[in-house]
């Protein structure tokens, strides 16, 4: 972005301003004063630690401006420029919102129970086969992420690929009204959330909520192979497109065959051309048609979708290969995880060719109410030592199919091994004691359990 400090203290509602402000560029918006780079207006917001006690370090890095909470008056820098607000945060959405409507992108909106960040990622390189596109970076999908995902474009961006994360009921609802989606995309209903929600029907309500925003003229795409997305699609009077495994989908795939590595499959939309995608599983396949799908929307050929998804930027942590120090294969999938992610990945890890053992790790799947330990110990029905030749279990839910493998003789107790939350350090080493050179290992968890903290010790 670049726009003059006048311009943006005019589109907050700031009626006098020094002069001054004219000959002052912004170049980019920044809440963190560890990532502001010469040219930034620092955004204080006020969470766990105040950011307003971060003004110093937001000038020595090279800030050019602040935004300024009423509040803090009496603290307001004298060598800074910074704009009056009532609320940083607020101040920061309203910015936003001007800036799109400024730039005037098509928005695609994407959200998901899972898959919502591979498929942020595969939208996104499908659209750069046509268009300037900007995408949700890491996870800035929230109400101060998306503004900074909306900041951070250029203005000649043609499409922008926001992904929406959701914790509560009306979050979406903000968002999708915040960016005005062209398209509205959902991936999937699964139980992430539920000790919040109750049932997979009130999480499907919320996730509905990113059609809110829709434009009259947009269009929602959706997973068709879930039948509390088509009830609720049939109340929606816009166009609509539905992907899926299943035939009777408007973007649907056939022929998947899959190597250590990779998927490929062909779809109803043009069955000659072999679309390979690098990564593992039928999830992903569904993610690929939801990019697919929109593509489609935007008149993209799909050998020129194929060409994109072959070597697409996926996310960190998110079924990603890796090589250990040993010489072992790792399958790191540690960013999140819940009982339908964790059984889709354990059923395409257990097909994995291997010259040695496959080993699991598995942390605890977090926000799943008072069922979390029954919804733990379910996942003993993909467990098995043919599968895999030794599970480690870590977490206080973990517990649960700790218990369940053992009692039901699915492994020996030689072979499961649990760790409480703090015992990182334990499970790092003895898994660098267990793990030979020909073997692989998967690793799934809740982001909260830090299992990436495994992954970056072991791993080259």
């Amino acid at each position: 972005m670049k726009m003059q400090l006048s311009e943006i203290a005019r589109a907050l509602g700031t009626d006098e301003y020094p002069e001054l402000w004219n000959d002052i560029s912004v170049t980019s918006v920044q809440f963190d004063s560890r990532k502001l780079s010469p040219g930034s207006l620092f955004v204080p917001i006020m969470g766990e630690r105040d950011g307003h006690d971060f003004i110093s370090q937001a000038v020595t890095a090279g800030a050019v401006a602040t935004l300024w909470a009423e509040d803090h008056q009496e603290r307001r820098p004298a060598d800074l420029p910074s704009i009056l607000v009532k609320n940083p945060l607020e101040a920061l959405q309203k910015l936003a919102k001007y800036y799109l409507d400024k730039i005037n992108p098509k928005v695609v909106a994407i959200t998901g129970s899972n898959g919502k960040t591979t498929t942020k990622d595969m939208t996104a390189a499908v659209l750069e086969a046509e268009y300037n596109v900007v995408k949700t970076k890491a996870n800035f999908n929230n109400e101060l992420g998306v503004p900074i995902t909306i900041l951070g474009m250029s203005s000649n961006t043609e499409v922008l690929v926001v992904e929406m994360g959701m914790d509560r009921p009306g979050q979406l609802h903000f968002l999708s009204e915040l960016v005005q989606p062209d398209i509205a995309v959902i991936t999937m209903i699964g139980e992430a959330h539920i000790e919040f929600f109750k049932t997979r029907e009130r999480i499907a309500d919320a996730k509905m909520e990113i059609t809110d925003g829709l434009k009259e003229d947009g269009c929602f795409v959706f997973n068709g192979d879930e039948p509390l997305l088509e009830q609720r699609a049939k109340d929606l009077n816009v166009e609509q497109y539905r992907f899926g495994l299943k035939a009777d989908n408007d973007v649907s795939a056939s022929d998947i065959q899959g190597t250590d590595t990779s998927t490929m499959f062909k779809t109803n939309l043009d069955e000659e051309t072999t679309v390979t995608i690098p990564v593992l599983g039928d999830y992903n396949v569904t993610n690929a048609l939801a990019a697919i799908a929109v593509g489609h929307k935007y008149h993209i050929d799909l050998k020129k979708e194929a060409e994109a998804l072959v070597d697409f930027d996926l996310t960190k942590n998110r079924t990603e290969w890796l090589t250990g120090k040993k010489g072992e294969r790792i399958l790191s999938d540690v960013y999140n995880s819940n009982p339908t992610a964790a059984r889709a990945v354990l059923d395409s890890f257990a097909n994995v060719n291997t010259e040695g053992r496959r080993l699991v790790v598995l942390g605890d799947m977090l926000e799943l109410g008072e069922n979390a330990d029954q919804m733990h110990a379910s996942l003993a029905e993909k467990l098995n030592a043919k599968r895999f030749a030794q599970v480690y279990l870590i977490g206080p839910h973990m517990k649960a199919l700790e218990k369940r493998l053992i009692d039901e003789d699915i492994y020996s107790k030689d072979a499961v091994h649990y760790y409480e939350t703090g015992e990182l350090k334990r499970l790092t080493d003895d898994l660098s004691t267990e793990i030979q050179a020909n073997d692989s290992i998967l690793l799934k968890a809740s982001h909260g359990i830090h299992l990436e903290n495994v992954v970056d010790k072991i791993k080259n």
